[in-house]
This record gives C-alpha cells, sequence and structure tokens, in this order.
C-alpha cells in the first residue's frame, strides 16, 4: 500500500506528498476519495474547503430549506445582476461541507435523457455518449425497485420512493394526464416523457449525501486523509505539470504534492476559480490580476449554463399543505415527533415530490420542459412560507441556450467569483418559458385539481399574455441550481478538457465535477455528476498502470 511520505525543502517544514490530491469533497470528490482508495494501493488527500458534515439538517431531507442560506456550509454566491431579469441578481446557493451540494440540495435523482449524453459524444467526447456511461449510473446506484435494464443494486448510492404520498402530489398526475401527459413511473428508465413521482438520493428518511454514501465508508482507510476547512490557494506547478496544492487552514498555509495527479472537483464555480488563480485561464484576465500565466485558456470559465425555474402560486382550499403543518405549532410538533421516531411524514420530502416533462411543441424529439411540483408554497425559497394554505409548481426549460461565464474578480481566493449566467438572452429560451407555463396553467386548471385550487396567487389572473408571461419570467425567474460547462471537455478551441478529462495543455491536473459537461442535462445534475465521477475514477486508474 502506497502511504502519505513527506519531502522536505532546504530550511522548511515537511512537505507531504500523496499519489492523488482531490481538491473539493463534494458529489464528485467523494466519490473519487473513495474509488481510488479503495484498492489500497492509492494515497489520496482530499481537500474540501468547508467543516464536517455534523449539521443536524444535512440529514433531515426537507432540512434543505434550513441550509439555503446557511453561511457555515453555504458559499452564497450571488450573480451579477442579470440584464434577461431585469437587472437583478440571483442568489447561488453552493455547498460548501463534506458532500458539497450534495449536502444541501433538494435530493432530486434525476439522470436526463437518453439523447442528452448522445450529444457530448457527437460533440467529440468519445466515451461519452448514453450507452458508455449507462453502466457507470447502474454501477453507483441501489435502487430501491431493484435491478433492471436501466438500474443497478449494490451501488453505495440509495435511490428510493417517497416515503410521504400527499393528495395534492396524486391530484399533479391525475391532471397532467387529463392533459395529455401520461402517467411515468420512471423518469430515468426508457423514457422520460410524462408525469410521476421523483426517487430521492435518501435511504430510511435520511440524506445520503456523497459525503454519506461514499466518504463515510472509505474515511477510515489508512491511505486516505481528509481535510475540512482546507481552502485552496493555487495549484502548484513545475513547468506545465501540476505537481501540488497550497492551501489555508485557518491561519496557517500549508503545501501537500502529489506524485500522480491532482484532480479538480469543486464545483463549476470554484474549479474554474481555482484554475485561474492558479495561472490557467484568460491570460488579460490573468494579467489584469497579477497571475503568472502557466496556460493561456480562454475556455476555463467560459460557457457557463444553468437551468431557470419560473413558479406559480395555488391558494389551496383545504388545510393539507406543509404551510398549514409548519405554520401550527401542535402539527408541527406533531410533524418533528413523527420524523423523530419513525423517519416519516412531512420532513422526509425532497424538492418536488410530483414531476413533469413534456415537450412545447410537437416539432421536438424529446421534452423541452420539467415541472416541479412541491405541496407547499412561499415567496422565496429558503423563506418562510405562506400563511394560507398553498402549493407550488415551477416550469424549468431543460435545454437552455443561453451561456455565461465565470471569472475571477481578484487574486485572492476568499473573494467570490464574477458569475454572469445571461438567462434569457436567446429567442428560445424566452418563448420556451412563456410556453412552459401556459402548459403548467392548462394542468393546475384541469378536474382533477379542481377540489383544491381556490386561485393562483401568482403570478395571478392579471398575467394573461404571452408578453405579460415574460415579463413575469423576467421579474421572478430564478435558479434551479443546476451551473455547469465552465470546464467543458471537447475538441474545439475553447475546450478547457480532453475526453478523459484532462486539462488540455498540461500535465497531471484533471477536472472531475459538473464543470465538465459539454452542455445541460435535461433534467437534475447530481446523479451525473456521481456518474461523471465513477467513470473519472475509472479512467484515472487505467492511466496510473
Amino acid at each position: 500500500m502506497n502511504q502519505p511520505v513527506h519531502s522536505r525543502a532546504a530550511g522548511s517544514r515537511p512537505v507531504p506528498e500523496f499519489d492523488y490530491i482531490i481538491v473539493g469533497a463534494g458529489s464528485a470528490g467523494c466519490v473519487l476519495a473513495n474509488r481510488l482508495t479503495e484498492s489500497g494501493r492509492h494515497s489520496v488527500l482530499l481537500l474540501e474547503a468547508g467543516p464536517k458534515d455534523t449539521n443536524i439538517w444535512i440529514h433531515v431531507p426537507l432540512g434543505y430549506g434550513r441550509l439555503f442560506k446557511e453561511k457555515s456550509v453555504n458559499w452564497m454566491y450571488e450573480t451579477e445582476p442579470e440584464p434577461g431579469l431585469g437587472g437583478r441578481t440571483v442568489f447561488q446557493p453552493r455547498g460548501k461541507v463534506l458532500g458539497g451540494s450534495s449536502s444541501i440540495n433538494g435530493l432530486l435523482y434525476v439522470r436526463g435523457q437518453r439523447e442528452d449524453y448522445d450529444r457530448w459524444r457527437q460533440l467529440g467526447n468519445a466515451g461519452w455518449g448514453y450507452d458508455d456511461v449507462l453502466p457507470y449510473f447502474r454501477k453507483a446506484e441501489n435502487q430501491e425497485r431493484g435491478a433492471d435494464e436501466f438500474h443497478g443494486t449494490g451501488g453505495p448510492l440509495p435511490v428510493s420512493d417517497l416515503l410521504h404520498a400527499d393528495p395534492l402530489s396524486k391530484a399533479f398526475i391525475a391532471a397532467a394526464a387529463e392533459t395529455g401527459i401520461p402517467f411515468n413511473r420512471d423518469f430515468n428508465g426508457a423514457t422520460q416523457e410524462g408525469a410521476g413521482f421523483f426517487q430521492t438520493t435518501t435511504r430510511k428518511g435520511r440524506r445520503a449525501s456523497t459525503a454519506v454514501a461514499y466518504l463515510r465508508t472509505a474515511r477510515n482507510r489508512s491511505n486516505l486523509k481528509v481535510e475540512t476547512s482546507a481552502l485552496a490557494q493555487r495549484i502548484l506547478f513545475e513547468g506545465r505539470r501540476a505537481v501540488g496544492i497550497e492551501y489555508r487552514c485557518g491561519a496557517e498555509l500549508r503545501r501537500a504534492r502529489a506524485r500522480r495527479e491532482m484532480v479538480i472537483s469543486s464545483g463549476a464555480y470554484n474549479s474554474p476559480q481555482l484554475l485561474q488563480l492558479s495561472g490557467v485561464g484568460p491570460a488579460d484576465l490573468l494579467n489584469k490580476h497579477g497571475i503568472e500565466v502557466v496556460l493561456d485558456a480562454p475556455g476555463v470559465g467560459h460557457g457557463l449554463q444553468d437551468h431557470m425555474q419560473v413558479r406559480v402560486v395555488m391558494r389551496c382550499t383545504q388545510p393539507i399543505t406543509l404551510n398549514d403543518t409548519v405554520n401550527h405549532p401542535i402539527r408541527r410538533t406533531l410533524a418533528g415527533l413523527r420524523y423523530a421516531a419513525l423517519r416519516q411524514g412531512w420532513l422526509t420530502i425532497a424538492a418536488g415530490t410530483a414531476g413533469a416533462f413534456f415537450k412545447t411543441s410537437p416539432r421536438l424529439a424529446t421534452p423541452d420542459v420539467q415541472i416541479h411540483f412541491l405541496p407547499f408554497s412561499t415567496d422565496k425559497m429558503g423563506e418562510k412560507l405562506h400563511a394560507f394554505s398553498g402549493f407550488t409548481a415551477s416550469v424549468c426549460q431543460l435545454r437552455p441556450e443561453s451561456r455565461g461565464s465565470l471569472r475571477i474578480k481578484s487574486a485572492d481566493p476568499a473573494v467570490p467569483p464574477e458569475i454572469r449566467i445571461n438567462y434569457l438572452s436567446t429567442e428560445t429560451d424566452r418563448a420556451t418559458n412563456v410556453e412552459g407555463l401556459k402548459i403548467l396553467r392548462r394542468i393546475l386548471a384541469a378536474p382533477a385539481l379542481k377540489p383544491f385550487v381556490e386561485e393562483e396567487v401568482d403570478p395571478g389572473a392579471r398575467v394573461a399574455t404571452d408578453t405579460e408571461l415574460l415579463e413575469y419570467c423576467r421579474q421572478r425567474g430564478s435558479t434551479i441550481y443546476h451551473p455547469t460547462s465552465t470546464c467543458r471537455m471537447g475538441n474545439d478551441v475553447l475546450a478547457v478538457l480532453d475526453q478523459r478529462l484532462r486539462v488540455r495543455g498540461l500535465e497531471g491536473l484533471r477536472v472531475v465535477d459538473a464543470s465538465v459537461m459539454p452542455d445541460l442535462v435535461s433534467g437534475n445534475t447530481n446523479a451525473p455528476i456521481i456518474m461523471i465521477a465513477e467513470k473519472a475514477s475509472d479512467m484515472i486508474l487505467e492511466d496510473a498502470r
């Protein structure tokens, strides 16, 4: 077994050496740490800027609402003013804790469409078509329903059905069917189109972040060292080869060396930020901040994509929503006791109980809109629930054309980067969101939901025309928390990585996280990130032979 060793520069403290150094213990980093140490042959250092995952709300599924603006486990980023949203900034929560965003996300397990991955392959990324990646989805998965051609069992990641069924979610699915959207039991199976219940990354009523599913089983291995509250400052290079990392723990500046590879898994915002801070990025940007250029790579931070959501809030005729439980002291206490005793009830729900995938035009080959249905309502996610009985359904355009950028604002790693997403900057994006809202309204007006609907609160009857709906999108649209593509793989001049996720033009350096995606998948991003890390682990170990 390769254990960490130490080298010593003249007159300095020993510098520990590892076979691999992983920066970022999030959705990808925890998977990599588990897989790369599994055989016992390789030593790994895993660095995480945030703390251990000891906050109790991390492990309660509904706890994501408590963590939405919890600074101790969240980077709390904001975009720059968005021109397409009337100059508003958009809050961008990102996990800063063991498990990363998988410790604070909405827990939905949605892989996207077969065509997403085939499109990656067609863009020049051999080995990333659907048939290539499906085995890694199956390898990761411990599917509650059992194994089949699309799903696996025995993997680290539990994928479970909802524990709390509510009449509103059932009625939404029935209403979708009444408007021509058929029931679909499995959004990750033969077809994505349809309406049904979401599955979640939970086990027996508790969140299964990658810190729980992957890292917990690896923590006691002697060839894995995990450091938390360790903020990476810069990657260390010798010529064009990455050889280590400089990072800060409190007031102490530390270094570690990688004998084989540096792997950056800090997410779609922090991975390009670290590369730029280390001299890998657009030369003009680096020169502006006094950073020595290691590699002029204009694609680093370029091509940022995200899913936008636009929410519709309904007033319910019956006191059966989460609002009614949270706002009633006795019902709230009973819900807490039920969860503590049985791991059941309202506290087990994710950021979407039911959903639907549909096409806004019959000319499309696959769905271009996703609906998230929630049996509660609020003005903004992470804020107090409404005092009235309410529920929510949101429109999410699956394949936005709008792209933005991630650029450092300073040579100081503690300064948040400049995030520009450029929501609604293309006609397709604007038209799709408007048409998606019109179809959603038809579902919400269908007979199955009529007994539960008193009125549409937001946007309300005052918003009726396409022009008014678009303006509503501009005023109220927000992120659904899926940033990608800032260090994308490909063959064109702006591609940062090759198909094996190695940084083009450098040695000993890979990126493994959502930033590598050539473009967004048609669904939630956590499951695809875990798949990417599973596949990358095999690539790294193959290249080590």
